[in-house]
């Protein structure tokens, strides 16, 4: 390994999430502001993810105010505070430059469902396991 590839390997974040064209995202970016420094979230669309290890990158496309706003985002800048993925969208295309041309309905995107194998259960998430215990109170017992 030479030292380019030691140095990427060390800026790298430990986890990043799978991103693809379609999905909806939500980035909490550090914003410097003067002396102070704050998060900013962006919500929107993945319109294309590109490069590769550290230099990859993804472009968030969102409509404000009847105006599209894109913002390209670096994985793994120190720059990002999270990537939170909302939504997985089922796409056709690695980029989704046609977005720009289409308003409200029109740019609509499915979901893309996780296909369950047959006869397999579905888990449910731990939270609701945990509602549904309820503890009993314990009996106690006199002796006479």
């Amino acid at each position: 390994m030479n030292v380019i590839e030691q140095l990427e390997k060390e800026q790298q974040k430990k986890k990043t999430p799978a991103l693809r064209a379609g999905d909806t995202v939500r980035v909490h970016a550090k914003v410097v502001e003067g002396t102070r420094e704050r998060i900013q979230v962006f919500e929107g669309t993945v319109i294309r993810v590109t490069g590769g290890g550290l230099r990859r990158n993804f472009t968030v496309r969102r409509v404000t105010h009847g105006v599209g706003v894109e913002r390209t985002f670096m994985i793994h800048s120190p720059r990002i505070d999270k990537i939170d993925v909302l939504r997985h969208g089922d796409v056709r295309q690695g980029r989704l430059y046609y977005l720009r041309g289409k308003v409200g309905r029109e740019a609509r995107i499915r979901e893309r469902r996780r296909l369950v194998a047959e006869g397999a259960e579905v888990e449910e998430p731990e939270e609701q396991a945990v509602e549904e215990v309820v503890e009993e109170p314990e009996a106690e017992t006199q002796e006479a």
